[in-house]
């Protein structure tokens, strides 16, 4: 069974954007060892635009070989031109409203979010699912995270998105580690009591 990981970026309150989901004030803490460590670790989770930026489009995926997302993550790029941003993963976006993607790779899971992550977690693969955004869809597939890794930015929002848009439950994780970085930046891995 493949694991399904919450890879998101956060504010010390917990939100990944304002109120509208824009998160663009944490960029500028991507920088110096903190990047180091996502070039080299997590290299599949910057998409295409930024790996080129980078010199690392070859880099070989470490953790994940597909990636759910939802349509506001997904409407960044297109908003950007980009109709494949993870080119380097199996795409998959949830999505009501997108019929079909413009990008040629690119899944779009209409209905039934759940059970989609259910096959894709059920098939034979040695890497896992990166779970990239947003609040509703990590709400959604509450149940179905296997692990967290949380990029909390020394920002506070007083409000905005939540990383979990859902309803109130209370779901028990286990802290594996917690690395520090010099612009103040923490990551802390979670992995999920079954």
């Amino acid at each position: 069974m493949r694991k399904l990981t919450y890879f998101i970026a956060c504010s010390i309150d917990g939100f990944i954007g304002d109120p509208d989901g824009d998160a663009s004030s944490m960029f500028g803490f991507v920088a110096d060892d903190y990047l180091e460590f996502l070039k080299s670790e997590y290299p599949e989770t910057i998409p295409v635009q930024g790996r080129e930026a980078l010199g690392i489009q070859n880099a070989p995926n470490e953790h994940f070989d597909t990636v759910v997302q939802g349509r506001a993550s997904y409407q960044l790029a297109l908003d950007a031109g980009i109709t494949s941003p993870y080119a380097h993963l199996r795409e998959h976006v949830a999505s009501r409203t997108l019929e079909q993607a413009p990008g040629t790779g690119v899944e779009i899971i209409a209905d039934d979010l759940v059970g989609r992550v259910r096959a894709l977690k059920a098939e034979e693969h040695g890497l896992g699912i990166y779970l990239c955004g947003g609040s509703r869809i990590a709400g959604e597939l509450l149940d179905e995270i296997d692990e967290l890794v949380i990029k909390t930015y020394p920002q506070v929002y007083g409000s905005g998105m939540p990383m979990f848009g859902s309803g109130f439950a209370v779901t028990d994780f286990t802290l594996d580690g917690v690395r520090t970085f010099g612009n103040g930046v923490l990551v802390r891995r979670y992995s999920r009591k079954r």
